[in-house]
């Protein structure tokens, strides 16, 4: 079976590679910046177990529409300072979150990583199903956590 390609995002910051794939994958890094600039995440929820078959969870608290947005999935790819990929699984349900079914209706999610020489190179790709406005809602979202992600860098 074919995933669909919903969206890639792609950036390239002023940093080495050392401190990127740790923005990506230590929990405290992102719990720092991993959410969309006019959000925050939701301290304690974020996890980066980074090995294949290891655990990474994050929360974004949305208190415009009332919500917490959950997200968990599991590492089955991890090639230090090159590509991460990971399932994902949204939920707004904290019991879900809690329970981190295995099981849940996924996304798969690439991260790919390439150092060049003005900095680190970094490109976030979903694959799935959801209807084409939300692929675009998704998209300009992951836009703003890349904002997010310079920022973080820039304070480092």
């Amino acid at each position: 079976m074919t995933e669909r390609l919903l969206y890639s995002v792609e950036r390239e910051y002023a940093t080495d590679m050392t401190t990127m794939w740790n923005a990506w994958t230590d929990a405290a890094e992102l719990e720092a910046w991993y959410h969309p600039t006019i959000l925050d995440g939701v301290p304690g929820t974020f996890t980066s177990e980074t090995h294949v078959g290891g655990l990474w969870t994050a929360a974004i608290d949305v208190p415009m529409n009332d919500f917490v947005a959950y997200f968990w999935g599991r590492y089955s790819v991890v090639e230090p300072n090159q590509r991460l990929v990971h399932s994902l699984s949204y939920s707004q349900d904290p019991a879900e979150f809690a329970e981190r079914d295995p099981n849940a209706p996924a996304h798969r999610i690439e991260i790919d990583f390439e150092q060049r020489s003005a900095g680190v190179w970094v490109r976030f790709t979903q694959f799935g199903e959801m209807p084409e406005e939300q692929a675009e809602a998704s998209k300009e979202g992951m836009e703003s956590y890349f904002d997010s992600l310079g920022y973080h860098l820039d304070s480092k």
